[in-house]
């Protein structure tokens, strides 16, 4: 079996969704369902697949916008989002809906998660980074296969990384959050960011003008 990712791009914000299953299976995990959960759904259909977890990396509006459509749809999966990020699942202001000018809320997660726990959903073993600094409860997905994986929300982006004037946000916390966790993965890592094309380890950590070796 090998690891499948299919991207669903949400606007207005153009926001990553991310399916992952394993090839010859029909159970998936769903990562940050944004503004546009009817074209996840259809993705999903497509493939003949079934979420069995929808994962937040982290609480703003535009990564958790399609929660409630997804759990309405698939009521069996659990929702699952860092500790420290969900206060902002069901509070319009913290998940800067609020600020927007409407309000979105998510359903309350299922499971809290945080630094060094295991997941195994869909037959995918994910480890969970705590990567502050985005947000107050960030968190980051690994998985090690061939080429390792992360799912990274709204922390490292291609030539970037995520911002860091929102309520509970520091750049000192996430630039050493990048430093001591992510930087150590192998160069060739592949990171699947929550906007814009994927990156690897290598080349962000020689070429990000943020957090890079020559930052």
């Amino acid at each position: 079996m090998s690891l499948q990712v299919h991207t669903v791009v949400s606007e207005p914000f153009a926001e990553n969704t991310y399916l992952l299953w394993q090839s010859g299976r029909d159970d998936a995990i769903v990562v940050d369902p944004g503004f546009e959960p009817g074209a996840v759904v259809d993705a999903l259909a497509e493939r003949g697949l079934k979420p069995a977890v929808i994962l937040n990396t982290h609480g703003h509006v535009d990564h958790i916008a399609g929660n409630a459509a997804l759990k309405r749809a698939y009521s069996d999966a659990p929702l699952l989002i860092g500790t420290n990020d969900a206060p902002l699942l069901t509070d319009a202001m913290l998940n800067m809906s609020g600020l927007y000018g409407f309000e979105v809320l998510s359903p309350p997660a299922d499971r809290l998660v945080g630094e060094g726990e295991v997941l195994d959903y869909a037959g995918i073993r994910l480890e969970v980074l705590d990567v502050p600094g985005h947000s107050p409860g960030h968190v980051v997905f690994v998985i090690r296969g061939e080429p390792i994986t992360v799912i990274g929300g709204d922390v490292v982006f291609r030539g970037s990384v995520g911002r860091t004037d929102f309520p509970g946000g520091s750049f000192e916390l996430l630039a050493s959050g990048i430093r001591k966790k992510l930087w150590p993965l192998p160069d060739q890592t592949v990171i699947y960011p929550g906007h814009g094309p994927a990156t690897t380890i290598g080349h962000e950590r020689r070429t990000n003008p943020f957090v890079g070796n020559d930052a």
